[in-house]
């Protein structure tokens, strides 16, 4: 927290000094705010949770976490996705505040005010980072982009609706 006797001098500074739980994200130096998300966003969410959680108390395999929890890939990127997963061989990298380093997984569950910032800059730094599958879901039509690393790079390997299946948990999700 940064001290109130000194402004922030950077924008680094000025995130860190929002208070717990604020709705911003930290994207290429420039805070990115959001309102709470819209109820059928978090129907989709809590779905998909549900049956990651199911299938992660199964396996043992790995946690999740679900948004606001900061993810800092680097100090102009710290980003709240709405759903990462953590491999049981990453989760050392997890810090009491939040994960300091790549998830496994993110899924994205878009919303109108921060789509554009999902598909644009964010998806660009986890491409960058290493994010090894990057779902991208539309929670009214349920469709589903579903991106894998390969190489440097993601490639889109399929378009689905309501499902999307993940080579890193070896598992299809249905939600």
């Amino acid at each position: 927290m940064i001290s109130t006797m000194h402004p922030p001098r950077t924008m680094l500074e000025v995130w860190e000094s929002l208070p717990e739980g604020t709705l911003c994200q930290f994207v290429n130096n420039n805070l990115v705010m959001s309102p709470a998300p819209v109820n059928i966003h978090q129907v989709v969410l809590n779905k998909i949770n549900f049956k990651l959680l199911s299938l992660l108390n199964e396996k043992a395999i790995g946690e999740v976490r679900i948004a606001p929890f900061d993810v800092y890939f680097n100090k102009r990127n710290i980003f709240q996705p709405d759903i990462i997963y953590i491999a049981n061989e990453n989760l050392n990298k997890i810090e009491e505040k939040g994960l300091v380093g790549v998830p496994d997984i993110v899924i994205e569950i878009l919303s109108p005010g921060t789509a554009h910032v999902d598909l644009g800059a964010k998806r660009d730094v986890y491409e960058q980072y290493g994010v090894k599958e990057y779902f991208i879901v539309e929670p009214v039509s349920k469709a589903v982009t579903s991106l894998i690393l390969q190489g440097k790079e993601f490639v889109e390997t399929e378009n689905t609706t309501g499902t999307f299946t993940s080579a890193v948990l070896s598992t299809t999700i249905n939600f």
